[in-house]
């Protein structure tokens, strides 16, 4: 289902959250749940993965997570402040310290001039702190985003870990 190179890294994570005794949450929107896929796809993930939201809608990102409807309001879905939010959230909604979110345009349409379709913010959230990350990765098709997206969303996952 995944590549070689995908499933190696999710892996890896399973690896260490267990060697560790984390729990692991992901907080995804563009990729409508691959990340917490590709984790699953891995013997033993159950062990580790408390949790992934799919929240797609504003409404999700605020329920099931906490995001500020002001802050969708002010900088939309697909945006720093939104993703932050979003991986804190899945941490405080969740048994997990640690997680990843997703939010971006994932194409053909949903683009405008500020927010092209290919754009993505992520964060990652551990003991240490949150992190964020944007990507442009240009209008690969949906899903050359989704999976490209996928691959930051676990690089950001195992660095957390590390």
């Amino acid at each position: 289902m995944f590549s070689q190179d995908l499933a190696h890294l999710a892996q890896q994570i399973v690896a260490t959250a267990s060697a560790r005794g984390l729990m692991l949450a992901t907080a995804e929107s563009c990729t409508g749940g691959l990340v917490s896929a590709a984790i699953t796809a891995i013997p033993g993930s159950s062990a580790v993965l408390d949790r992934g939201f799919v929240t797609y809608s504003n409404e999700a990102k605020a329920e099931m997570l906490g995001v500020s409807l002001e802050s969708l309001s002010a900088h939309g879905a697909v945006s720093q402040a939104v993703a932050l939010a979003m991986a804190e959230g899945a941490v405080a909604h969740s048994r997990a310290s640690v997680s990843v979110s997703v939010t971006g345009v994932a194409g053909p349409g949903g683009g405008s001039a500020d927010k092209p379709v290919g754009l993505v913010h992520f964060a990652a959230c551990g003991p240490q702190g949150v992190v964020h990350r944007v990507e442009r990765f240009g209008d690969l098709g949906r899903d050359g985003i989704r999976q490209a997206s996928v691959r930051v969303a676990l690089e950001m996952l195992a660095d957390r870990l590390a």
